[in-house]
């Protein structure tokens, strides 16, 4: 940190701290976790989306040599063992009924993996089959069966779990009976704005559901602990609710879980909460370590993917430019339980540009599929997807540049929120001037070549948190925090205690621990870890600093406004003769005999106000008319960050939410049969892009200072996964003339947009 308050570190491009061990192979995944006495669980699932379970035959699976026990419902019963072990307070596997093909029936514990998968293999289960709710918008139907028959979707999900609240109103319980969730935002008189129009369009869009798409698959290993407690390692990205969430399911308190995070082999969104609450009962159960490490197969079945979402809109716009009216009706299938992100979806699509008459309603529907959970900016690139197309195509009738006619109608600070709340400082204006003249829009297009622009924004995640900055013997500081580092995180928290603190971040060590000795944070998600956790350890680092001024000031008889930290050593300015070295004053807070209190620095952030982060997207496209492939030729993605803590990061973060996007765009699909079954469930299946389909993407940082965030940073993990799928069918529309309304724009899809055009010429 400068004499003026600059930083020195933050905004300088730092290797990533956890880099070295990870390419070394040193990381420590869950699957790497050995406990003395382990044995390995593997989970039997339903093949049906909805049955009922009329028996299941264990003893096959327990004449396998090596198998311990085989598990059902029934052996995790509610209301006690009797032998002062906890119980689930509900079912952590399916009892009477399944609701979903790959939720877990039973579950089979052997002394090795092999021996628990050939056992799960033998365990017998009869099903009578039950009428299924495949599609949400047939699931809204008065005649339509129930998703469930008992009352778990009555059971709200964390919905907050990324930290973006919408308010809205919530609709009456008058409702479909697999509606669980029904938000409306409504001002002004639509039906009078849509008469006196002069441009109007209209479609409907829909965005399949997806997979997050990491690498390491869903895995936790769980230990009884001598107190009564346990031990849980996981793959998680947030440890304390998870913590929290497997000791409630176990009616255990949550001080007596201790979470241990292990390294994160991706997650976006995926990581939280799924079958940790089974591995610690079966670790009570048969009274030793137990590890349950999910195939891919597995994976694909039961591990919270992001929603399918269909959408109606209608817009309509004056002829000067300005937007005169939104309707719009979503409805996100949020699988066999409750957790879709209708509101927010909702919140963005009536939000992002001025219009002074809407009427937005979102539907979250049960249906009998996986539950969903979250992926990288949850609802938002459904909702952009359906609100970009619709922008592009006014543009068009009316005659007007795509960034101009965006820039016309973008909201500012003050500006309504589709809620009725004021937009804070906000960068979409900014950002949609950084790129407003750039080359590739004004670039020579070939045949069957188009352009394409998009919108996409992320209203940002809050959540409290707490840091601790201690001075070592060795002069160098340990930043100890709860949050899991799931995106360079930890390197963002070195640059940030640096400057706080004034020392080279060379010599800033950040500890991330469990959930029994770390300070709290939330789940690393919703553009909020920096945000949060980073003020925190702001305020950690700069008490340590005070602390270390104090007994400056005290040895060196001055007074800590005269001093600074400069190296090692706490000198006086102007007298830089006049010092007392880091590790003296380690020594002097740390030794038998001392006056001085340890340095230890405690910083808290209860940040209650979100910093909304917007990015736009260009995208540059060629479609082969022969065979219907798409191709991405070029890219430019400007994002508003607040302020780059660690600009290659950043940038990082920036090109991997493109590579989503190209992903949502031309290639995912979680494609259900008309049965419910899913019918690719595997990375041969499941298309994800590869390094030929992704270009060289420009990055643009945009830097509108958060008022909030340390030193004016914001989250940026989310907005760059928006944009994507818009801009790219944008393009597409630019490059056929025809509007693709159905994601992913593959090439069945292309070629039949291509003969429907042709058919009509």
């Amino acid at each position: 940190m400068t004499e003026s308050g600059t930083p020195t570190f933050v905004g300088t491009s730092l290797r990533r701290v956890e880099g070295r061990e990870k390419l070394t192979g040193r990381a420590v995944y869950v699957a790497d976790v050995d406990r003395s006495q382990m044995v390995f669980a593997r989970l039997v699932v339903s093949p049906h989306p909805k049955a009922r379970i009329t028996g299941i035959v264990k003893e096959h699976a327990q004449s396998v040599p090596g198998v311990i026990g085989v598990y059902t419902a029934e052996d995790f019963a509610p209301s006690g063992d009797g032998q002062g072990r906890p119980s689930p307070r509900q079912d952590l596997l399916a009892r009477h009924q399944v609701h979903y093909a790959g939720e877990p029936v039973a579950v089979v514990v052997a002394e090795t993996e092999a021996a628990a998968e050939d056992g799960a293999d033998r365990v017998e289960v009869s099903y009578e089959r039950l009428p299924a709710v495949i599609d949400p918008v047939l699931a809204m139907l008065e005649d339509s069966p129930p998703t469930r028959d008992d009352h778990a979707h009555q059971m709200r999900e964390d919905a907050g779990v990324h930290g973006a609240a919408t308010g809205g109103d919530v609709m009456a319980a008058e409702r479909p009976k697999n509606v669980t969730n029904e938000v409306r935002f409504r001002r002004g008189d639509v039906t009078r704005a849509f008469a006196e129009a002069d441009a109007v369009v209209e479609a409907i869009y829909t965005a399949p559901a997806v997979h997050q798409g990491y690498l390491e698959t869903h895995g936790s290993v769980a230990e009884e602990r001598a107190d009564g407690g346990a031990t849980v390692w996981t793959t998680t990205q947030g440890a304390f609710g998870t913590r929290d969430e497997t000791a409630g399911l176990l009616g255990l308190p949550a001080s007596s879980v201790n979470l241990i995070p292990t390294v994160v082999g991706g997650g976006f969104g995926g990581k939280g909460l799924l079958h940790e609450p089974i591995v610690t009962a079966l670790a009570f159960m048969v009274g030793r370590p137990v590890r349950l490490i999910l195939d891919r197969f597995q994976d694909f079945q039961m591990s919270n993917p992001g929603p399918l979402a269909r959408m109606k809109v209608k817009m309509a716009a004056a002829k000067d430019g300005l937007l005169t009216a939104l309707e719009a009706s979503l409805i996100f299938d949020s699988g066999a339980l409750p957790g879709a992100p209708a509101g927010i979806a909702a919140e963005l699509l009536g939000g992002t540009y001025r219009c002074p008459n809407l009427d937005i309603v979102s539907y979250e529907v049960i249906t009998n599929k996986t539950p969903v959970g979250a992926y990288r900016a949850p609802g938002s690139p459904q909702a952009y997807f359906a609100l970009e197309s619709s922008m592009d195509e006014l543009a068009r009738k009316l005659g007007f540049d795509p960034i101009a006619f965006r820039l016309k109608n973008a909201v500012k600070e003050g500006d309504l929120r589709a809620s009725g709340r004021e937009w804070p400082r906000i960068g979409l204006i900014q950002t949609l001037e950084a790129v407003k003249d750039h080359p590739l829009l004004r670039a020579e297009l070939g045949e069957d070549e188009g352009i394409g622009v998009a919108v996409g924004g992320w209203m940002g995640g809050t959540e409290p948190a707490a840091a601790a900055c201690r001075l070592n013997g060795d002069g160098s500081i340990s930043i100890q925090i709860g949050s899991v580092d799931i995106t360079g995180t930890n390197t963002a928290f070195q640059a940030i205690a640096a400057d706080g603190f004034g020392i080279d971040p060379a010599r800033v060590r950040v500890v991330p621990g469990d959930t029994e000795h770390s300070p709290y944070a939330g789940f690393a998600g919703g553009s909020k870890t920096a945000y949060t956790v980073g003020a925190a350890v702001l305020e950690a680092a700069r008490d340590a600093r005070a602390q270390v001024l104090q007994v400056a000031a005290d040895r060196l008889e001055t007074s800590t406004e005269d001093l600074e930290i400069a190296g090692d050593s706490v000198v006086v300015r102007g007298a830089p003769q006049k010092r007392i070295t880091l590790r003296e004053i380690a020594d002097l807070t740390m030794s038998f005999g001392q006056r001085y209190a340890p340095i230890q620095g405690n910083g808290r952030s209860a940040v209650h106000r979100a910093s909304p982060g917007f990015a736009v997207h260009i995208a540059r496209v060629k479609v082969d008319r022969e065979t219907g492939a798409v191709r991405v030729q070029a890219y430019v993605a400007a994002q508003d960050v607040g302020r780059a803590l660690n600009p290659a990061e950043v940038t990082g973060q920036v090109r991997g939410g493109v590579a989503q996007g190209i992903g949502r765009a031309l290639f995912e699909d979680l494609a259900y049969g008309t049965s419910g079954e899913l019918q690719n469930a595997s990375l041969a299946d499941y298309l994800l892009p590869t390094f030929g389909d992704v270009p060289s993407i420009e990055t643009i940082l945009v830097e509108v200072p958060s008022e909030h965030g340390p030193y004016g940073a914001k989250g940026v993990g989310e907005p760059p996964a928006v944009p994507g799928l818009a801009a790219i069918g944008n393009a597409l529309r630019d490059a056929l003339g025809v509007r693709l309304t159905e994601a992913p724009f593959t090439p069945d899809r292309v070629l039949r947009a291509i003969g429907t055009l042709e058919g009509k010429m």
